[in-house]
C-alpha cells in the first residue's frame, strides 16, 4: 500500500494537536478512557478475531513458521489479556506531574523536578497485534499521543484494534487522534515518518534486526532501540539441577518466538554429565532442537538425547524458534566471557545456590534484566509490576529494560523564586 508523504505528515500533525490535550488531561479522564477502551476491545471481539483470522491465514499461505504464527495469533484468551492489560494501566499511578526531587538553593530559589509527557511517540513493530493496545494504553496514561505503524502481516488486526480503542477514547471525551494507526506500506512512508522532527518526539522500533537497523540509520528523531534478545541461562556448578531444568525449559519453550526467550544454555563443566541428559530430555519433549558444543554432543549422544553440532553462528543468534544453542563452560569467568561476547544486553539468567557467585554475576553482567534463579521470561513489564510495556529497551540512554509509564515521560525543572535576579 502506498501512503502519500502529505498523508503521513497529516497523521503526525493530528497526533501533535492531540498530545496537547492529553498533556493536560486529568488522571480521572485518562483512566476513564482506558476503561472504555478495554470495554470496546471486548465488545468488538468478533470483529477483531475475524480480522486476525484473515491475517493468520495470509501468513500461513506465505509460509511463515510456527513461532511467527504464534506471535500473530489472537484468540479469546489473548484478547481478554489485552483488555485486562489496558485496565491494569488504568490502575497504575499517573506519572505526569510527579515531583521526583526538590531542593533549595543558597539564594532562596526552590527547585523541583517534575515529570511531563514526551509528546508524540512513534511505535514501529512487526507481527504482534497486542502491541497495538499495550502501546496505546501506556502512551495515553503517560499523556502522549501515539502513532502505531505495525507490519503488513498484522494490518487487519491492528486496524480493527485501533478502531475499538478510538471508540473508547471518544466515549471518554479525549481526542480520537490520540491513537492512530499508520497504514503499513512501502518504506518511503516509513522514511517520511522518521524525518518528522518537531512533530514526533520519540521512535520505538520493535522487531527484527533489519527493521531496527533501518530505523536507527535513517531517523532524524530520537530512537530507543528494542533490539535482539540473545538471552542466556547459565547453570552454575552449585545449582539446584531440578530448578535449573524447570527454568531452562520455561525460558526456551514457553514462548520461543518472543524476545525474552532463552537462545543459549551455558552449563558448568562440573555438572555437565549429570545435568545435560536431564535437561536435554525435557527440552526434546517440548520439541526443542539442540545444537551443542563438542562436549555437549558427546554427553547427550551417550545419553541417547538427539543433538546436532553447533556452528559458530549458532552462538549469538536469535532463533525465535524451538532451537537452543548449548555450550559447556569451564567456570563462571568463562560464562561471563561468553555472554560479553555473544549477548545482546537484553536478559541473562544464572541458576546457583551460591550467593557470592550470584552477586558477582548480577554485578558484572550488562543486560537490561539479570535474573537469579528465575526464568528470562520475567523480563517483562507486566511481570515486573509496570503494567503493560511498550518495549524492552536495549539502549542504555533514557531507558534500559522494560519501558512502562515513567519511561514514557521526561522531567522539567520548576523553579520558584521571590524576585531573585542573576
Amino acid at each position: 500500500m502506498t501512503v502519500a508523504k502529505e498523508d503521513v505528515r497529516a497523521l503526525a500533525q493530528a497526533a501533535r494537536e492531540a498530545s496537547r490535550a492529553l498533556a493536560i488531561a486529568s488522571t480521572e479522564q485518562k483512566d476513564a478512557a482506558l476503561r472504555a477502551m478495554a470495554r470496546h476491545l471486548r465488545k468488538a471481539a468478533p470483529t477483531l478475531l475475524a480480522a486476525n483470522a484473515e491475517d493468520v491465514a495470509a501468513a500461513r499461505t506465505a509460509g511463515k513458521n510456527a513461532a511467527f504464527l504464534d506471535r500473530l495469533l489472537l484468540d479469546t484468551g489473548r484478547l481478554e489479556s489485552m483488555a485486562r492489560a489496558v485496565e491494569a494501566v488504568a490502575d497504575l499511578k499517573d506519572p505526569v506531574g510527579e515531583v521526583t526531587e526538590t531542593w533549595k538553593r543558597p539564594n532562596g530559589l526552590k527547585v523541583a523536578k517534575v515529570r511531563l509527557p514526551l509528546g508524540v511517540v512513534l511505535m514501529i513493530y512487526e507481527s504482534r497485534p497486542n502491541v497495538t493496545s499495550d502501546a496505546a494504553a501506556l502512551c495515553l496514561k503517560s499523556g502522549n499521543a501515539v502513532l502505531l505503524r505495525g507490519g503488513s502481516e498484522s494490518a487487519r488486526s491492528n486496524q480493527a484494534i485501533a478502531e475499538a480503542l478510538s471508540a473508547g477514547l471518544q466515549e471518554a471525551g479525549l481526542p480520537a487522534h490520540s491513537v492512530q494507526v499508520v497504514p503499513a506500506g512501502e518504506r518511503e512512508s516509513l522514511l517520511e515518518l522518521l524525518k518528522l522532527e518537531g512533530l514526533i518526539d520519540l521512535c520505538i522500533p520493535r522487531g527484527g534486526e533489519g527493521l531496527i537497523r533501518f530505523v536507527a540509520e535513517n531517523a532524524r528523531i530520537p530512537v530507543v532501540k528494542h533490539y535482539q534478545g540473545v538471552c542466556h541461562v547459565y547453570v552454575h556448578e552449585a545449582a539446584d539441577l531440578d530448578m535449573a531444568t524447570r527454568i531452562t525449559v520455561n525460558a526456551k519453550a514457553s514462548r520461543p518466538g518472543v524476545c525474552n526467550a532463552a537462545e543459549c544454555l551455558l552449563v558448568d563443566r562440573g555438572v555437565a554429565e549429570q545435568f545435560l541428559p536431564e535437561v536435554g530430555r525435557a527440552l526434546v519433549d517440548k520439541k526443542v532442537e539442540l545444537r551443542g558444543c563438542p562436549t555437549t554432543v558427546a554427553v547427550l549422544t551417550r545419553a541417547g538425547v538427539p543433538v546436532t553440532p553447533a556452528t559458530e553462528g549458532d552462538y549469538g543468534h536469535e532463533f525465535l524458534d524451538l532451537i537452543l544453542a548449548v555450550r559447556v563452560v569451564k567456570d563462571l569467568d568463562a560464562a561471563l566471557g561468553h555472554i560479553a561476547r555473544y549477548g545482546s544486553e537484553h536478559t541473562e539468567a544464572i541458576v546457583t545456590e551460591d550467593e557470592g557467585v550470584a552477586g558477582r554475576f548480577t554485578r558484572e553482567v550488562t543486560a537490561s534484566g539479570v535474573m537469579w534463579n528465575a526464568s528470562t521470561r520475567f523480563n517483562d513489564g507486566g511481570e515486573l509490576g509496570l503494567g503493560a510495556e511498550i518495549g524492552i529497551s536495549t539502549s542504555r540512554l533514557h531507558a534500559f529494560g522494560p519501558m512502562g509509564l515513567r519511561e514514557l515521560t521526561s522531567q522539567k525543572y520548576v523553579v520558584h523564586g521571590k524576585g531573585q535576579v542573576r
